[in-house]
């Protein structure tokens, strides 16, 4: 146990005793040498202004009662949660970068300081947690800033959206709710007034975003919450039916392990695994089908069979056979 750890540990020691706890019962818990134990209490004592009484007769250590309830100062963290925070922040930096940097950097500085105090340096286990983002898109920092903010302070805004799938631009009046983090991009599920619907926004294809001078509409949690959850993927809505795939054994090895919905069924059936998820578009899910080729086979439903028989006949004729 470094000296972060104990500190953390001997503050909360002292903190839940109603009686002095006895010096060797203290090195018994922390698991330390007489003279470490010592050091760690003028520590606690003279540099944190912990309010430690000693008592004589039972030669040991209690809060004051009588004094303000002590906390450690400023943020305080054991070795474990330190290391969680640098990995937390790395991937806040990976996925928007720069757009914390300000507003964190104080925070990384004192993380810095308290992992020192624990015998390591921030750059070292920062160095140790690796994140490689897959098929990034780059937001605005100006736009995600201005749409986080309204997604907290509920204030509708009037946006610029070019969407992929019309490749048109216009203007549209929304009403946001949440942000969402998925396959390393963001998005911004609001309300449009344009649809009278809710709808899903791509944050890096949001090209102005100004408060809007209208009156926030409100949603249902559950309501938000089924639009978001009840469909795979990114195409946000109810389920309209349930996808039946059977994947190879070879490939069920792997497809067994991973976390497609939260409503998903899956079992084996003989040596193949059959995965169920349900879905509202068959559009991101015929991508993630198509990408395992020839390993898996939609069983049911019809038209989600003959989109992917359809896809993978298109991509063959891209592969004739070469000339004799």
């Amino acid at each position: 146990m470094n000296r972060a750890d104990r500190l953390f540990h001997l503050h909360g020691i002292l903190r839940a005793a109603r009686h002095p706890v006895p010096f060797d019962v203290l090195r018994e818990k922390l698991e330390v040498s007489a003279a470490t134990l010592k050091r760690d209490i003028r520590h606690l004592r003279d540099h944190m202004e912990a309010p430690i009484l000693y008592d004589r007769r039972q030669n040991g250590y209690r809060y004051d009662p009588n004094a303000p309830e002590f906390e450690l100062p400023g943020i305080w963290f054991n070795e474990t949660e330190l290391h969680a925070l640098l990995a937390m922040q790395q991937l806040l930096d990976s996925v928007q970068p720069g757009l914390l940097g300000t507003s964190i950097g104080p925070l990384k500085a004192k993380v810095g300081k308290l992992l020192g105090e624990g015998g390591q340096r921030a750059e070292l286990v920062a160095s140790r947690v690796s994140l490689q983002p897959m098929a990034l898109r780059r937001a605005n920092s100006d736009v995600f800033g201005q749409v986080s903010g309204a997604v907290f302070d509920q204030q509708p805004l009037t946006i610029t959206y070019h969407g992929r799938e019309r490749d048109t631009r216009g203007s549209r009046t929304v009403h946001p709710y949440r942000l969402l983090h998925y396959r390393d991009n963001w998005y911004v599920i609001a309300h449009c007034d344009q649809a009278g619907a809710l709808r899903t926004f791509a944050l890096d294809r949001i090209r102005q975003a100004q408060p809007a001078a209208a009156d926030f509409r409100g949603c249902d949690e559950r309501d938000l919450n089924h639009h978001i959850g009840a469909g795979f993927g990114i195409f946000t809505g109810a389920a309209r039916a349930w996808a039946v795939l059977r994947f190879t054994a070879e490939r069920a090895r792997w497809v067994a392990d991973e976390h497609w919905h939260p409503d998903q069924i899956g079992r084996w059936v003989d040596n193949a695994y059959e995965l169920q998820v349900p879905y509202s578009d068959p559009r991101e899910l015929a991508m993630d089908i198509l990408k395992y080729g020839p390993d898996v086979e939609v069983i049911a439903p019809t038209d989600l069979r003959r989109l992917v028989a359809e896809k993978l006949r298109a991509a063959l004729r891209r592969y004739p056979e070469p000339s004799a």
